[in-house]
């Protein structure tokens, strides 16, 4: 049987594992919803030798910058088949340009601020893994349907700020061909089809609710954390034709519109 190791059972890795098990694979996880205690390294380590697939969805640690899995773990890895979700923010800031696989990434070019995402990244990739490049993720009870209806929607003035968005259920679905076709070892940018501004997608959630919109605020006035000022200084269009040709992915939510209305039903 198909044995499916998960580091960090969350939101996007929940999905995942809910489609392989359908599937008929054993799937065992650390994290706040699996069966895995972390730090019970003997019984990881037992099940990292029974596995015959591993997928790690752990960001690097904020303090050291480390990959907790890799920093733990990467004596132990034997010959698995190993993936790994990873962020489009590797990429760094492109000025509205469209970046694909081949763009070189902020610790491939050592162009841009120190990156520990994209440190991560860089390792796996040399390990040998299939690294998911992952863009704004929404969903159920996280989307901007969400915010509108909490209070906590937001539209900032940016002219030209553009970003990259993938339904959840998109993510599991290329993720899961991926793991069913044993797809070459490489990265994937999974994201839907229209990249675009934050406004226009929290303008067209309001519309569905039927309220108005927030105000435009600069940045100044928005206050906003560092993490999420950081997000809006970044501004790139992400392809994804390669895994549309080579795993065969095709989103269920091919733009926010569809997103956003399946979301609403």
């Amino acid at each position: 049987m198909a044995h499916l190791l998960i580091f960090g059972l969350g939101y996007t890795a929940g999905r995942i594992a809910s489609a392989m098990r359908k599937r008929g694979w054993r799937v065992d996880a650390t994290g706040r919803d699996g069966n895995l205690d972390w730090m019970d390294a003997v019984s990881v380590l037992e099940c990292m030798e029974r596995a015959t697939h591993i997928l790690s969805s752990v960001p690097p640690d904020r303090a050291s910058g480390l990959d907790p899995v890799l920093d733990f773990y990467d004596d132990a890895f034997e010959g698995q088949w190993l993936g790994y979700l990873s962020s489009t923010g590797v990429y760094g800031d492109k000025q509205g340009a469209w970046v694909d696989e081949a763009t070189p990434t902020i610790a491939q070019s050592g162009e841009g601020r120190r990156n520990a995402r994209a440190e991560a990244d860089l390792a796996w990739l040399e390990m040998g893994a299939r690294v998911f490049r992952l863009p704004g993720i929404y969903g159920p009870g996280r989307s901007a349907l969400d915010r509108v209806r909490e209070g906590k929607a937001r539209r900032i003035d940016l002219p030209g700020q553009v970003f990259s968005r993938v339904h959840v259920d998109d993510i599991a679905s290329g993720v899961v061909a991926a793991l069913t076709q044993d797809a070459p070892a490489g990265a994937y940018n999974l994201g839907d089809d229209l990249p675009c501004s934050g406004n226009e997608v929290t303008e067209h959630a309001c519309r569905l609710l039927g309220v108005d919109p927030p105000p435009l605020e600069t940045l100044e006035e928005a206050k906003l954390s560092e993490m999420a000022r950081g997000f809006y200084m970044e501004n790139r269009r992400v392809a994804n034709s390669k895994a549309k040709r080579v795993l065969g992915w095709q989103p269920r939510y091919p733009t926010y519109v569809e997103g956003l209305s399946g979301l609403l039903r």
